[in-house]
């Protein structure tokens, strides 16, 4: 080991700039966002020291719970169903497009399914919310032609409809990374295991979910952890679409904070939901990275 060590040294200085610039730009920026937490402060002036005041009104404020609670409800949309449809849809272009209509065909589909990811979310906001539009948008308009005019909803302007309006678009970006990440794992697993399952008599569905699955457990790891903690700090489609609205109907945490920092210029109590949001992902990330080492999915 410590031969080892002494060959690799030196190339651990080619990590201390990058290591530096982390911890001056994020480390400092992240200190000084703590600080503010503890602080009255409207941005202006000199910073009022109120000690624990932001966090014990945290705690009683109805919004920050309502706030969590839907960035929990995003995990369904951007995390549990995207990586479900994902690993179904993946299966399909490996297994069966691929082999029936060519790698053409297949990395075409891979890449229309992959565009919204590299969207700027600005943009897909903007298009979504004309697409809901409850007058000129294209949905309503196409449910009108055919008849369905009870369900022309305006989308975004109902508390019932708009979470799930929001919902189904963050599906529709995120689907498209699962994907991707999916079939290059599908691209490594060993194909014998899967003929033999396939000598022994078993359907294309039970090699799927006995053989394919476990193997892939490593990317579906990555994929959950990674859109888990994408769903929980949401926030260009909150803030383009809905600002929140209507009411509390959309409200999460990150546009929650971004609201007290510029709306209501009490930057210290934004600080203090920054910082709560913070602690709360970086719990969840090490929960979930052990729980991964501890089922041996990481070493």
């Amino acid at each position: 080991m410590s031969n080892k060590f002494e060959q690799t040294r030196q190339y651990y200085w080619f990590a201390v700039p990058g290591v530096l610039t982390f911890a001056t730009l994020v480390g400092g920026s992240f200190a000084y966002n703590i600080y503010l937490s503890f602080n009255e402060w409207q941005g202006i002036g000199k910073p009022e020291w109120i000690g624990l005041a932001n966090y014990e009104r945290l705690i009683q404020d109805r919004v920050f719970w309502i706030s969590f609670l839907h960035a929990f409800e995003f995990i369904l949309a951007m995390s549990i169903i995207p990586t479900a449809l994902g690993l179904i849809i993946a299966a399909l272009i490996y297994d069966f497009i691929a082999k029936h209509f060519g790698n053409a065909v297949s990395t075409f589909l891979r890449i229309s399914l992959y565009v919204p990811q590299i969207i700027a979310l600005p943009v897909v906001g903007i298009l979504w919310a004309w697409m809901l539009s409850p007058n000129v948008g294209v949905i309503n308009t196409i449910l009108r032609n055919i008849g369905l005019d009870k369900f022309a909803l305006n989308w975004l302007g109902q508390s019932s409809t708009a979470m799930f309006a929001l919902s189904i678009m963050m599906i529709w970006i995120q689907i498209g990374y699962t994907i991707v990440i999916l079939i290059s794992g599908m691209s490594r697993l060993d194909p014998y295991l899967d003929e033999a399952a396939q000598l022994d008599g078993a359907t294309w569905f039970e090699r799927f979910r006995i053989v394919t699955i476990p193997q892939l457990y490593p990317e579906i790891s990555v994929v959950l952890l990674t859109t888990t903690v994408a769903a929980l700090k949401v926030f260009g489609p909150v803030y383009v679409m809905t600002n929140g609205g209507p009411g509390d109907a959309t409200q999460v945490p990150a546009y929650f904070s971004y609201f007290h920092f510029f709306s209501t210029l009490k930057v210290g109590y934004g600080a203090s939901v920054a910082t709560v949001l913070a602690m709360i992902l970086t719990v969840l990330a090490i929960g979930l990275l052990k729980f991964q080492r501890k089922m041996g999915v990481l070493r």
